[in-house]
């Protein structure tokens, strides 16, 4: 479990195929407080450490994982968003992140305001996801408030603080990004379906 608050940015180091899987070798500031076995969200996605030398981490994701998410287009040398399993007794600054990907979304726009940046994102239209106007998502790990939300799209306001001590300072018009639906409206999707 998540918050959505990125402690870091970690750097892709090494990229390996094994089979259908691949693995990633991250740099990163908290290295040497990791265990093997525990969980780290990379760009949102629930990833366990599978090897720790040095300063560099490894982890694993496999063919359904770089399937469903944009882990797959990372490369050497690239930051990633970085945020470990939440302890219990902590507060919860973002909102309820499980690091589970629902699915990919395009950056579409990105518009300088005067103090902020607002960044819009599509996604699929086959999909049942849903955001709502003042909800919480997820894009890339970082928990945010939508504004703006359409079918199918939606826009997030983003602060000077973490457009700096993000990813989103390198995010480009048509980018792939790994989008979380919230878990709440989730479940209201899944029951409305189920009464229809």
């Amino acid at each position: 479990m998540f918050t959505g608050i990125i402690e870091s940015l970690g750097e892709v180091r090494k990229i390996a195929k094994e089979k259908d899987n691949i693995h990633l070798t991250v740099k990163s500031s908290f290295t040497n407080e990791l265990k093997v076995d525990q969980s780290v969200a990379h760009n949102g996605v629930c990833l366990t450490v599978v090897d720790i030398q040095n300063d560099e981490y490894t982890v694993t994701a496999i063919k359904e994982t770089i399937a469903k998410t944009a882990l797959g287009s990372l490369g050497v040398g690239e930051k990633i968003n970085l945020e470990r399993a939440m302890k219990l007794g902590d507060r919860l600054d973002g909102h309820i992140v499980q690091g589970h990907v629902d699915e990919t979304g395009v950056c579409s726009s990105i518009i300088e305001q005067n103090g902020s940046t607002v960044f819009t994102f599509t996604y699929d239209p086959q999909s049942n996801n849903l955001t709502i106007e003042k909800g919480s998502i997820t894009v890339n790990g970082v928990s945010l408030t939508v504004v703006n939300s359409k079918e199918y799209e939606f826009s997030v306001a983003i602060i000077p603080f973490t457009k700096e001590h993000t990813t989103f300072n390198q995010l480009k018009k048509g980018d792939k990004v790994n989008l979380e639906f919230d878990v709440l409206g989730k479940y209201v999707v899944k029951l409305n379906a189920l009464k229809n």
